[in-house]
């Protein structure tokens, strides 16, 4: 097994939207032929939202969110559970302290319980994985 890392959602709907599509997003979507990614307990529902949000806009057809869950669930993409405990204090007080949403940090805090990098491309979110000293995730590129 290649790599293992706590994967946000900024990385995840650039493979949705081909005018957000970058290098660094197609890089982290290679690695997961032979790597292992793992969301918060929040990712599906964030997945979710954006592709309603595009849907409403005119952005996406209902079929190509389908296809797009199609193509996220055969992907090695792990959803970790989370207490709602750990959610009103750790993830709520992580938030607090780096100036992030509460979405933001659930996935600063998985990444740091599990001590994995982050694939990210949220300003905000790494800025206060770089202010906590967390790696970032840096996919092998060929």
């Amino acid at each position: 097994m290649g790599a293992q890392f706590v994967l946000d959602n900024s990385v995840v709907m650039t493979w949705c939207f081909k005018d957000e599509r970058d290098r660094y997003a197609a890089s982290v979507l290679d690695s997961l032929e032979n790597g292992e990614a793992i969301v918060p307990a929040i990712w599906p529902l964030e997945v979710g939202n954006v592709l309603l949000a595009a849907e409403r806009r005119g952005r996406l057809f209902q079929t190509d969110s389908v296809r797009f869950l199609s193509m996220l669930s055969g992907l090695p993409i792990l959803v970790e559970a989370e207490g709602a405990e750990r959610m009103f204090r750790e993830i709520l007080a992580l938030a607090r302290e780096y100036q992030l949403t509460t979405y933001d940090a659930s996935y600063l805090d998985l990444a740091m319980r599990l001590a994995l990098p982050l694939a990210t491309r949220d300003v905000a979110l790494l800025k206060a994985a770089k202010k906590c000293r967390m790696r970032l995730y840096a996919p092998r590129t060929n």
